[in-house]
C-alpha cells in the first residue's frame, strides 16, 4: 500500500519540521492524501533526472506552471509506491522509457503553494533521482512544452521558487547515495 511505504520511508529521514509536517498531514489525511482527487493538497512524487557525473540536470518546461521543473505529477492507482509513480513520471514526461531511480529512498520533500492553471492548492512533493545519458532521446508529454538538459550551474531563469536550493540538495543527496558510484 502506498501509503504506509511513504509513512515508512519518511519516518527513515532525519527529525525536521518539515518531516513532522508530512507526517501531520498524511496522518490526517489518510489515504486521500494519495488521491489528487482526494482534497485541494496531496502527495505528488518527482524525480530530478541528472547526467553522469551529476554536472547537467534535464528539465520540462511545465505547461501550467510555466516554469522548468524537475519531472513529476499525481500518483495513479497502479502506482504501488510514491517512488514507483515518481520513476513513471518521469518515463511519460520524458520519454525516456528506460528510466531507473538509483534509489526508493527519498531524497527531498518539499511542500509547495500551486497558482495559475492548477485545479489543487498544494503539493507535497516527494523527490527522488535518477541518472542517464545525455545522449538518450527523449519527448515532450501533453503536459510540457519542451524537454532539455542545463548544466547545474546555468540554469534557465524561469524556475520556481526555490528551486536552486532544491536542487543543489537532491543533487549532494543523490551523489551521496551509495548507487550514484561517485
Amino acid at each position: 500500500m502506498p501509503l504506509e511505504d511513504l509513512l515508512t520511508h519518511l519516518r527513515t529521514l532525519p527529525d525536521s519540521k518539515q518531516k513532522e509536517a508530512y507526517l501531520r498531514f498524511l496522518n490526517a489525511m489518510g489515504d486521500a492524501a494519495l488521491r489528487k482527487d482526494g482534497g485541494p493538497e496531496h502527495v505528488t512524487g518527482s524525480c530530478f533526472v541528472f547526467s553522469p557525473g551529476f554536472e547537467h540536470v534535464l528539465l520540462c518546461f511545465h505547461r501550467k506552471g510555466r516554469f522548468w521543473v524537475q519531472f513529476g505529477g499525481h500518483i495513479e492507482p497502479e502506482d504501488a509506491t510514491v517512488a514507483e509513480a515518481a520513476q513513471r513520471e518521469a518515463r511519460e514526461e520524458s520519454g525516456l522509457g528506460a528510466l531507473a531511480l538509483l534509489s526508493p529512498a527519498i531524497i527531498d520533500i518539499d511542500r509547495h503553494e500551486l497558482q495559475g492553471g492548477f485545479t489543487c492548492s498544494a503539493h507535497w512533493d516527494v523527490g527522488f533521482a535518477a541518472v542517464i545519458s545525455p545522449d538518450a532521446v527523449t519527448t515532450v508529454s501533453d503536459e510540457s512544452e519542451a524537454v532539455r538538459w542545463f548544466p547545474v550551474s546555468e540554469l534557465p531563469a524561469q524556475l520556481p521558487k526555490g528551486f536552486h536550493e532544491r536542487l543543489d540538495y537532491v543533487r549532494r543527496a543523490a551523489m551521496a547515495l551509495p548507487e550514484a558510484g561517485c
